[in-house]
């Protein structure tokens, strides 16, 4: 298992190629933490804008397609040079546990402590930008301190209709 590092760092403008508009390919298992092969694949489209001069950044994803859309908030804590994320999902409308971490090069790590179906997980989102058109986004949870079971993945597409880093606000 890789370790459990709250102590990654980053930088405040880790997130700023998320900005604009997205289209991902979702893959998601359809049971977790039971040893399922069974994925659901589907699609959304994605928008993310930076606020506060980019502590901030807010992303909304619409999945029109299984009736829910899913909300993240990332902010940058300068002094511990660190990201939290917040996802926010419509069908609970519950703000869930950050996640803690940064980048590396193109590879963010961000890790936190979570309950999946009343079972309590430590959580791993990995960010990997491919390039300014392509994105790689996974989670997985660690149920026992040992193993990671990736649940979901998101590959990104920029859409072509907006150039990389520009948000249309209104």
């Amino acid at each position: 298992m890789e370790p459990f590092t709250p102590e990654r760092t980053g930088d405040i403008h880790d997130f700023d190629f998320l900005a604009g508009s997205w289209r991902i390919v979702n893959r998601r298992l359809r049971e977790r933490g039971v040893g399922s092969k069974d994925w659901d694949d589907f699609h959304a489209t994605f928008r993310a804008a930076l606020h506060m001069g980019g502590v901030v950044n807010v992303d909304e994803m619409s999945v029109p397609s299984r009736g829910w859309s899913g909300m993240s908030i990332r902010v940058f804590n300068p002094e511990k040079r660190q990201w939290s994320i917040y996802w926010i999902n419509s069908q609970k409308g519950v703000m869930e546990p950050a996640v803690r971490g940064g980048f590396a090069g193109n590879r963010g790590e961000f890790y936190g402590e979570d309950v999946d179906n009343g079972r309590p997980v430590t959580a791993r989102f990995i960010w990997m930008r491919l390039g300014p058109d392509a994105v790689h986004w996974e989670q997985a949870f660690s149920y026992d301190g040992g193993e990671w079971e990736t649940n979901w993945v998101m590959e990104f597409t920029r859409d072509r209709n907006e150039r990389p880093g520009y948000v249309r606000f209104g």
